[in-house]
C-alpha cells in the first residue's frame, strides 16, 4: 500500500463481508460504508491466512439461499472464528456460525418472508440504544433450534426464539434477520454497533480514499498503455472516464457505439459533453445498421443482450485498430451490476440477469478489462463524480442500461418501433423535469409493449401499440418502489405521448416494485 493518509485510512478501516450467495450481500456492504468504513465483499470460501492478509477489523457472513444442512451448501473456513476478528452472522451467516460453533439448524415449522417483530432480551454491545421491541425483516425457512451452552440469546421473534445470538467467549454475533435492508428501520443503529463498540472502527474513511486507492491501482495497471473508454452518455461511463483521466490523461481514448439503442439526442450529448468538458479523444461509431440487422427478429431478452454485448465488442475492435497501443478496455461495471449477473461464476448467487459488460466477453476480445467502479453503489459513484468535478446535469443523470432501449423495446427490436419508444421516453423525462421531480426520482423510462390494443381517434378506430412507464425511488438500485407520481403529471404525460407519438393509443404506470420485479422490463 502506498503511503498518503487516506490510503492508511482504507487498510485500517476494512470490513470484509463473505458472501454466501445473497441478493443484499452489496447492501451489508453499502451500509458499512455509510459508516465511513471501507468494505469489501470476498468469496464465502477464503482461508485464514487471505484474510489475515487483508487485516480486516470485522468480518460480516451475508445471507444466502441454500441450508446449511445440505450436502454442498457453502462454507467459511471454521478456523476464523477463533482468530479474535468480530464476526457477525447475518441469516444463513447466522445459521452456519452456530452450525459451526456446536448449533443445530432445520427447516423452520413456520417460514419468515416480511416484516416481523423482534424483542430484544439483552441491550449490551450490539443491541446498545435500541428499544426492547423493533421491526425487522426477514427471508429465511431455516432457523437456528438449538445453540451450544456457548451462546447468549439477544432477541426472539413469535415463530423464531433463537433470532440473534453472541458467543460467550467468541467476538461472534448472530442475527436471523436481515439490519441491511431498509425495511429494518433501526439496523442501521444495529450494524453502527458492530462496526464501532465491536469492531473498534473510527470511521476515517472518504470516498476521496477510494479515488486516491483506484487511480493508483490503474496506473499499476495500465503503465504507459493507451486505455479505451466505452461511454453512453449516462454516470457510469462519464465517471469512469473522468477517473481515468486523473490516473492516465491523455493516453485515455473514448469511444462511443451509436448503435441505433440510444435516447433522443444521446449522441449530440454526449459529443459536446466530452469534447468540452473533457477534451478527450473522442471517436463515434455509427453503428445502428449492423446492431438492427444482428438484432432482427430475436424477441428473447437474455439472446437480445448476448447479440448486443457481442456487437459492442465487435465494434470496439474494429474502431480500437485506428487507437495505436491500445490494450485496455475500460467499463464502468457497478456492484450491481455484478450480484445481478451471479457475482463470480462459481460462486453461489444466482443470475438475476445478464450483464454485457460484466461477463462473456470472448477470448479474442484483445484487451485486458479496467473497472474502477465495479466496488461501488450508483448512489457513490454520483458522489464520485461530484468529488471529480463532473457537471450535477451529467452526474444525476438517470441510469440508463447497457443494452439500451432494446431491453425496454420488448418483443422484435426494429427502427420504426425505437422511433416511437424514443419520441414517448423523451416526453416522459420533460414533463418530469417540467414537474421539478428528475431528481426526486431514481429512474424514470417509457417501455414499448409488444401489443396492441384498441382505441377510438376522432370517429376512428384505431388498434395500436402500448406504452408503459417505470418511474421509480431506490437508494441502491438493490431494492425499488414504484414512484408515487402525482396525477396531473401522468395526466399531461399520457396525452402528450398519446396525442404526439403516431402509432400509440393507450398509455399505463408500471406500480410494481423490486422485488418481486425488477427494475427493467427485460
Amino acid at each position: 500500500m502506498a503511503d498518503g493518509s487516506g490510503l492508511r485510512s482504507i487498510a485500517d478501516q476494512r470490513v470484509l463481508v463473505l458472501d454466501f450467495g445473497s441478493q443484499y450481500a452489496q447492501l451489508i456492504a453499502r451500509r458499512v460504508r455509510e459508516n465511513n468504513v471501507y468494505c469489501e465483499i470476498v468469496r464465502h470460501d477464503i482461508t485464514v491466512e487471505q484474510i489475515a492478509h487483508h487485516a480486516p477489523r470485522g468480518l460480516i457472513l451475508s445471507g444466502g439461499p441454500s441450508s446449511v444442512y445440505e450436502p454442498g451448501a457453502p462454507r467459511c473456513d471454521a478456523r476464523l472464528f477463533n482468530m479474535g476478528i468480530p464476526v457477525l452472522g447475518i441469516c444463513y451467516g447466522m445459521q452456519l456460525a452456530c452450525d459451526t460453533l456446536g448449533g443445530k439448524v432445520d427447516s423452520a415449522p413456520a417460514r419468515e418472508y416480511g416484516r416481523s417483530q423482534c424483542i430484544v432480551t439483552e441491550h449490551a454491545d450490539l443491541f446498545a440504544g435500541v428499544p426492547d421491541k423493533i421491526d425487522v425483516w426477514m427471508s429465511h425457512g431455516d432457523q437456528v433450534s438449538r445453540v451450544s451452552d456457548d451462546f447468549v440469546p439477544l432477541a426472539k421473534t413469535g415463530t423464531c426464539p433463537i433470532a440473534a445470538v453472541k458467543h460467550k467467549t467468541l467476538p461472534v454475533y448472530a442475527m436471523q434477520f436481515h439490519p441491511e435492508v431498509t425495511h429494518t428501520p433501526l439496523g442501521g443503529t444495529i450494524l453502527h454497533n458492530f462496526l464501532t463498540a465491536i469492531c473498534g472502527c473510527s470511521g476515517t474513511w472518504r470516498l476521496g480514499d477510494f479515488a486516491k486507492e483506484a487511480i493508483l491501482k490503474m496506473r499499476a495497471q495500465i503503465g504507459d498503455a493507451r486505455v479505451i473508454c466505452g461511454l453512453s452518455g449516462g454516470v457510469d461511463s462519464a465517471v469512469t472516464a473522468a477517473l481515468l483521466y486523473r490516473a492516465i490523461g491523455p493516453k485515455l481514448s473514448c469511444i462511443l457505439v451509436d448503435n441505433g439503442l440510444l435516447r433522443k439526442d444521446e449522441q449530440a450529448g454526449v459529443i459536446a459533453e466530452f469534447t468540452n468538458h473533457f477534451k478527450t479523444d473522442l471517436h463515434v461509431v455509427e453503428g445502428e445498421k449492423r446492431f438492427l440487422e444482428a438484432l432482427a427478429g430475436v424477441t428473447e431478452p437474455q439472446a437480445k443482450r448476448k447479440k448486443i454485448g457481442y456487437e459492442f465488442i465487435e465494434c470496439f475492435k474494429d474502431e480500437a485498430k485506428k487507437i495505436e497501443d491500445a490494450r485496455f478496455l475500460a467499463q464502468g461495471t457497478l456492484y450491481p451490476d455484478v450480484i445481478e449477473s451471479g457475482a463470480a461464476p462459481d460462486g453461489p448467487a444466482a443470475t438475476i440477469k445478464l450483464h454485457h459488460n460484466v461477463g462473456g466477453l470472448p477470448a479474442e476480445l484483445g484487451f485486458e478489462l479496467v473497472e474502477p467502479l465495479r466496488d461501488l453503489f450508483k448512489d457513490e459513484v454520483r458522489k464520485l463524480g461530484l468529488e471529480l468535478g463532473l457537471p450535477e446535469d451529467l452526474v444525476w443523470r438517470h441510469p440508463f442500461p447497457g443494452p439500451g432501449l432494446a431491453v425496454r423495446c420488448l418483443g422484435e427490436v426494429t427502427k420504426p418501433r425505437l422511433d416511437v419508444l424514443r419520441e414517448a421516453d423523451a416526453i416522459m423525462i420533460a414533463e418530469i423535469k417540467a414537474a421539478g421531480l428528475y431528481r426526486s426520482t431514481s429512474q424514470a423510462f417509457a417501455v414499448l409493449l409488444p401489443v396492441q390494443s384498441v382505441g377510438v381517434m376522432g370517429d376512428a378506430r384505431t388498434y395500436e401499440n402500448v406504452v408503459a412507464l417505470r418511474c421509480v425511488n431506490t437508494d441502491d438500485f438493490m431494492t425499488a418502489d414504484w414512484s408515487h407520481l402525482p396525477y396531473d403529471v401522468l395526466a399531461r404525460i399520457s396525452t402528450r405521448i398519446i396525442n404526439e407519438v403516431k402509432g400509440v393509443n393507450r398509455v399505463c404506470y408500471d406500480i410494481s416494485s423490486k422485488p418481486p420485479a425488477t427494475i427493467e422490463w427485460e
